[in-house]
C-alpha cells in the first residue's frame, strides 16, 4: 500500500501573513471561463475556507483547479444575509493525505484586485 507523504515544499515567497484570520465557513464559487469556451456543468459548487486575509485565503475543496484558474468566490460580510463576489486566482493546491483516493485538497487562493 502506497504512502501519501505530509512532506511539501517550503518556499519562502516574500509575503507576510501576519494579518491572517480563521474563518471556517462555507463559501460558494464560480470558475470563470474565457468567452470563446463553451460553458461546462460543474464549474460552480461549494469550498470550505479556512483562513482569509486581505490578500487571499485558503479553501478546501473536493478536487484540485488548475494553477492561475480564476475563481468568483462568494466571501461573506458581516452583514449575515450578504456575500461578497470576489475574484480570486488559484495559486498552489495540495491533496491532504487522509484516506484513500483522491482529494480534499487545500487551495490557496490570491485576490485579485
Amino acid at each position: 500500500m502506497g504512502q501519501i507523504s505530509w512532506e511539501w515544499p517550503m518556499t519562502d515567497c516574500g509575503e507576510s501573513h501576519r494579518d491572517r484570520v480563521a474563518m471556517l465557513r462555507p463559501i460558494p464559487y464560480e470558475m470563470t471561463r474565457p468567452a470563446d469556451e463553451p460553458a461546462l456543468l460543474g464549474r460552480e459548487g461549494k469550498a470550505l475556507s479556512l483562513n482569509i486575509s486581505s490578500g487571499g485565503m485558503l479553501i478546501l475543496m473536493e478536487h484540485a483547479p488548475p494553477v492561475a484558474q480564476v475563481l468568483k468566490v462568494f466571501v461573506p460580510t458581516p452583514v449575515t444575509v450578504a456575500e461578497t463576489p470576489t475574484l480570486a486566482e488559484v495559486r498552489w493546491a495540495r491533496r491532504v493525505p487522509f484516506g484513500k483516493g483522491v482529494g480534499p485538497y487545500l487551495v490557496g487562493l490570491k485576490f485579485m484586485f
